[in-house]
């Protein structure tokens, strides 16, 4: 009489199989002869070896411990597995029938649209696998993840499976059905950031071959390019979103740079603009929901329109500074917070440090600072004693190094969200966001690092090229 697996159940994972497959050789059985010993088919050892089969019922464990003569530990190490299985199995299950949602964001996104809009069609068609948004904390990274793993579960039906990192403040709700599957994708990550070989396999396992979107938000450092290659290719439809300060260096990485909010142009808006036309930067429209949640009085019109744009010039339109100021309002009024943002911005910041956001922004905007190496620390020091705007000529006349080497330079500092382009005609020029200036003329610890691929750790100023209140200016500007 043989003894088969219960049918219609879910498969049995690798584990059970191959520790079936090793007891097996370590006593030199082969498969017929451990049907024989067991009364279970060959068949059915097959496929349980291979992991094809489904799972084992409670008496076809026994019969194979049994048949290979398993001591107690043994036995009971087995028995675990096809436990272990079970459980994993009923898993696979619920995420196949329940799809996980991501956590809900508690607050409007502004701004945001073509962004969140071209990563969800890049994600749900498959176009990219592996995307990697990177900018200075605070520009609102982790709100664009959000907006984007909503639609692709909402518009496109695909599993969202969401890991903070330790340390990361999110602003959401998570889903209290998603938490069951936490386990594997904790797992996972510290597989992919870590130097241990942590086991993927509960992951793998719970995805399978079924299209699925990963997000690992504020990923610290760089991953381990060869564990995550290999997760893409063993899961075949999985796709990876990635918050960070900065790039991962995967091939195949999708690398997408969040700017800060778009404010009224200093150019083209002075204080006594119209408020209709302030009112259509992204900046004034999340710092305006804002004020309103603290002075639900506010009345948006002429008067006050030149004051809300001229902060928003000063947040730079930085999300996390826009709300932090905000908030202060519940002491100061309108031109006193103009004032103080005027006179000196890193006074404002210390005084917010005694609020959540507050702390929360120094701190954010110091550690987009302290990584950058010797080479890098010489030229915002340059650039950061005059009005914080340069050109790539400028930065050659610093370093005396070529135009792609200082590219190369410009973009690491875009990268990091220290500075923004300048979107005037003519040509190429860049702006120190005016949060970042204050905070490095604070003071910002400056351990030494390994410089990009490509620049060389330290950049000489050149003597021909004195800091006049900054950087020499060129024709261009």
């Amino acid at each position: 009489m043989t003894t088969s697996a219960a049918p219609g159940t879910a498969d049995v994972p690798p584990q059970f199989g191959s520790l079936m497959r090793r007891h097996r050789l370590r006593i030199g059985l082969t498969q017929r002869e451990l049907a024989d010993l067991s009364t279970i088919s060959v068949r059915a050892i097959r496929d349980l070896e291979q992991g094809r089969a489904t799972r084992p019922r409670t008496d076809t464990v026994r019969l194979i411990a049994d048949g290979l003569r398993l001591g107690p530990k043994a036995r009971a190490d087995l028995e675990s597995a096809a436990h272990q299985g079970r459980r994993s199995a009923a898993l696979h299950e619920r995420f196949v029938t329940a799809p996980p949602a991501p956590p809900v964001a508690t607050h409007p996104l502004f701004g945001r649209d073509a962004e969140a809009r071209v990563l969800t069609d890049e994600l749900a068609c498959g176009a990219e696998r592996l995307v990697t948004v990177v900018g200075l904390s605070g520009v609102g990274k982790t709100r664009l993840a959000l907006e984007v793993a909503a639609r692709l579960h909402r518009e496109a039906e695909l599993p969202v499976l969401w890991h903070a990192v330790p340390g990361t403040a999110g602003e959401y709700r998570t889903d209290p059905d998603g938490e069951e599957f936490a386990g594997p994708v904790r797992t996972l990550v510290e597989h992919l950031l870590t130097t241990a070989d942590s086991d993927a396999a509960p992951f793998l396992e719970l995805v399978g071959d079924h299209a699925t979107v990963l997000v690992i938000d504020g990923a610290p450092d760089r991953l381990h390019a060869d564990r995550l290659g290999r997760l893409l290719r063993e899961c075949p439809q999985l796709r990876v979103l990635i918050t960070s300060d900065h790039p991962s260096d995967v091939p195949g990485e999708r690398m997408f740079l969040l700017a800060p909010l778009t404010t009224p142009d200093d150019a083209g808006e002075s204080a006594t603009a119209a408020a209709e036309g302030l009112a259509g930067t992204t900046a004034v429209q999340l710092f305006l929901s804002q004020v309103r949640r603290v002075q639900p009085e506010f009345v948006w019109d002429g008067r006050t329109a030149g004051a809300v744009a001229d902060i928003c010039r000063r947040l730079d339109g930085l999300p996390l500074a826009l709300r932090a100021a905000a908030d202060w309002l519940v002491v100061y009024d309108m031109e006193t917070l103009r004032e103080c943002l005027a006179s000196d911005p890193g006074a404002l910041l210390d005084h917010l440090t005694d609020a959540r956001e507050g702390a929360r922004l120094r701190a954010c905007l110091e550690r987009g600072l302290r990584g950058l190496d010797p080479g890098r620390h010489d030229l915002l020091d340059a650039v950061c004693a005059g009005d914080g705007e340069f050109g790539l000529d400028d930065v050659m006349a610093l370093t005396g190094r070529t135009l792609p080497e200082c590219g190369r330079l410009v973009r690491d500092l875009l990268l990091r969200g220290v500075v923004r382009p300048s979107h005037r005609p003519g040509r190429s020029r860049f702006q120190v966001l005016q949060l970042v200036r204050a905070v490095w003329r604070g003071g910002v610890p400056r351990p030494a690092a390994t410089a990009a691929a490509g620049v060389p750790e330290e950049l000489p100023l050149g003597a021909a090229a004195p800091v006049f209140d900054g950087l020499p200016r060129s024709s261009a500007h």
